[in-house]
């Protein structure tokens, strides 16, 4: 079972917090999570273009008109990876754990009126990454209303 995220406000801003466990070690999940190919496959909007350095930019397009480009701002391999996409943080940490490693992903955005669509958004993404880590079929599953009505009640 896949832990559900939680919600944090600090100095005006929010942080979706999620930790997931895999049986792999950092390395191996590290290079899945920054993949460009991996990434396009369970990170929205990803097009693949990814220039995986610190201040490194990856891009995105919404399939609405709407491209824009995201800047690394932390690189640590094979513990650390961090963006800027527009005014969201987006942070991935990972630390070896038993017989495997705890990833730890932190979304910190300005609006929390989007903070329960974007958590069980970012929730199935993370279960799409659960997938590809494990070497799993990538399966959308088709959860979000439940996802939205339980972050909703977990977020009051």
């Amino acid at each position: 079972m896949n832990e559900y995220g939680t919600l944090h406000e600090t100095n005006g801003r929010y942080a979706l917090r999620f930790e997931r466990f895999f049986p792999h070690n950092p390395e191996d999940v590290f290079r899945v999570i920054t993949n460009p190919s991996s990434f396009t496959q369970w990170y929205p909007f990803a097009t693949g273009e990814m220039d995986l350095r610190l201040g490194g930019k990856i891009a995105f397009d919404d399939g609405e008109g709407t491209t824009y480009v995201a800047t690394i701002t932390e690189l640590e391999k094979p513990y650390l990876f961090g963006f800027r996409e527009v005014d969201d943080l987006i942070n991935i940490s990972l630390q070896g754990e038993d017989k495997g490693c705890r990833m730890t992903f932190i979304h910190t955005f300005n609006d929390d009126s989007w903070a329960v669509n974007t958590a069980a958004g970012r929730h199935r993404c993370l279960d799409v990454l659960d997938q590809i880590v494990n070497g799993q079929p990538i399966e959308w599953h088709d959860n979000s209303t439940e996802l939205r009505k339980i972050y909703s009640e977990a977020f009051q």
